[in-house]
């Protein structure tokens, strides 16, 4: 059964998580060189197939004692958290043009950039541990899938404009307060029972 508010929560922490990730801001310089609906159909597609081995990971976790996997979820969302304090800024990564901007190159390039610079992020990695948290994979996948398609939409069109109204430091302290949140009512959860 679908719930809202797990999809809700979902979408928020993801969302709040990507944002300031090295591939919105690849998704932005791929907006600006090519189409940007070729783009973000491979980068959309690329989102989607993190999802999955996410949603995949968690639900394996569900299967293990409660106990035990609110004490790992606690302290993944607290290695997340500690990852967006203080994680460095790389710059941007450059990218590669395709010799032709049909449809197929495009979209491929978005994919396969997107595909490896995410494979393993945070917010992978937040993903799975959502799915194991609310035992939900439907609704948590279509929570995670939304917020990275939107922070996507977002990067690819408009990023260079929300960056001018709100401070990328913000976003990463209001991503990292949000998970400490979260580690902290899971590790409550763990010892609570």
């Amino acid at each position: 059964m679908f719930s809202f508010t797990v999809a809700a929560l979902v979408f928020g922490v993801v969302f709040l998580a990507e944002l300031p990730d090295k591939t919105a801001l690849a998704g932005l310089m791929l907006g600006t060189r090519y189409r940007a609906s070729y783009v973000f159909v491979g980068v959309a597609a690329a989102f989607a197939v993190h999802v999955a081995l996410a949603i995949a990971a968690g639900s394996v976790l569900t299967l293990l004692p409660h106990r035990l996997v609110q004490a790992v979820v606690g302290l993944l969302f607290l290695a997340g958290a500690a990852m967006l304090i203080f994680k460095k800024d790389d710059g941007e990564e450059e990218l590669r043009k395709p010799a032709d901007q049909s449809f197929w190159k495009v979209s491929g390039a978005g994919f396969m950039l997107i595909l490896v610079a995410e494979f393993g992020d945070l917010t992978q990695i937040m993903t799975a541990n959502l799915a194991a948290r609310y035992d939900d994979p439907f609704s948590v996948g279509i929570g995670a899938v939304l917020a990275l398609w939107t922070v996507a939409g977002l990067g690819i069109v408009g990023g260079r404009t929300l960056m001018r109204f709100v401070p990328l430091a913000l976003i990463t302290r209001i991503a990292a307060v949000v998970m400490l949140a979260l580690a902290g009512f899971s590790l409550y959860e763990a010892v609570a029972g």
